[in-house]
C-alpha cells in the first residue's frame, strides 16, 4: 500500500498555527513521524492561506525536505501554486513528487495537464468533471477512462497515474460504499499498471465510531485492489488493518510484511 501522509494540511488547526508562526520544529516533526510510520509521500497543503498559499507552501516544503528524504505530494486547487511549489521542491530534492490533483473539470484539466505532460511526475486523477462527482460506477468508469487516456496521450506513464474514484458519505446513500468498491475493482482490472488511491475517511462522515468504519472499509477496498491511500500513518489501528488486509488479499508474499509489522509491535 502506497501511503500518502495526510497530516501536514492547513485545514488542521495545529498545522495552520504552526505554519502561521513559522514553527519549523512542529512541521518537521509531522514529517518525520509520518515517514517513520510508513508514509511513502508527505502531502503538503497550505490552501487555507488565500493570497499567501505559495509562500507558505514553499516554506513547508523546505521543512519537509530538511526532516525527511521522502517526496512530497503537492496538494492545491491552483495550477499556479502547484507549478511554483513543484519547481521549489525539485530545486531541493531529486525525488519524484506527486501532484494532487487533476480531474476532468475543463479548467483544471487545461491548466494541470501541461504541467505533468511528458514528465515522470506521479499524478492523482479524480473521477470528477464539471457536473461533479458521479454516484454510479459507470459514471466513474467513464471519467477514469477519459482521464487515463488523456494523461497517457500526453506522455504520462500509466504506472504514474493514481485514479481516485472519490469516496462519498455512506450516511447520504447506502450504495456509496459498494459503488466505490466496484469502481476500484473495475479500474484495476481494465487499466493494467494504473494505481487507485483515495482519502477514505469520508465514508464514515456523520456516523458514530468513524475509525472502526474506516478500518473495515479499508480492508474491503484492499480486497478489491486499492493500492494507495491518503491517510494518517500514525493511526496504528488503520496501519495494522492495511497490513492484515494485504496479507489476506494475497499481496504480501509469505506474509513477510505482516510478520515484520508484528515483530515491530504494529499489529494491535
Amino acid at each position: 500500500m502506497i501511503i500518502v501522509g495526510e497530516l501536514i494540511n492547513a485545514t488542521r488547526q495545529t498545522v495552520k498555527t504552526a505554519i502561521e508562526s513559522r514553527d519549523s520544529k512542529a512541521i518537521q516533526k509531522f514529517a518525520r513521524d509520518q515517514a517513520d510510520s510508513g508514509a511513502a509521500y508527505i502531502d503538503v497543503n497550505a490552501g487555507t492561506f488565500v493570497g499567501k498559499e505559495t509562500e507558505y507552501l514553499k516554506w513547508v516544503i523546505e521543512n519537509v525536505t530538511e526532516a525527511t528524504d521522502l517526496p512530497v505530494c503537492i496538494d492545491s486547487p491552483s495550477s499556479g501554486v502547484i507549478e511554483d511549489a513543484l519547481e521549489h521542491f525539485q530545486g531541493k530534492s531529486d525525488k519524484i513528487p506527486m501532484i494532487n490533483s487533476i480531474s476532468l473539470e475543463k479548467e483544471k484539466l487545461e491548466k494541470i495537464l501541461p504541467i505533468v505532460a511528458g514528465t515522470d511526475l506521479k499524478v492523482i486523477a479524480l473521477c470528477m468533471d464539471d457536473e461533479g462527482t458521479p454516484h454510479t460506477v459507470d459514471g466513474r468508469m467513464e471519467i477514469a477512462g477519459k482521464l487515463i487516456n488523456k494523461l497517457v496521450q500526453q506522455g504520462v506513464k500509466i504506472e504514474n497515474i493514481f485514479v481516485d474514484p472519490l469516496v462519498q458519505a455512506l450516511s447520504a446513500n447506502s450504495v456509496f460504499g459498494t459503488s466505490f468498491l466496484i469502481s476500484v475493482e473495475k479500474i484495476m482490472a481494465e487499466y493494467k499498471g494504473v494505481h487507485t488511491i483515495c482519502g477514505l475517511s469520508n465514508i464514515s462522515f456523520g456516523l458514530p465510531e468513524r475509525g472502526f468504519l474506516n478500518q473495515t472499509f479499508m480492508a474491503m477496498a484492499v480486497a478489491k485492489g486499492l493500492d494507495g491511500a491518503i491517510a494518517n500513518p500514525l493511526d496504528k489501528k488503520m496501519m495494522a488493518t492495511i497490513a492484515a488486509a494485504e496479507a489476506l488479499a494475497g499481496r504480501d508474499d509469505y506474509c513477510l510484511n505482516y510478520l515484520a509489522a508484528f515483530r515491530a509491535g504494529k499489529i494491535i
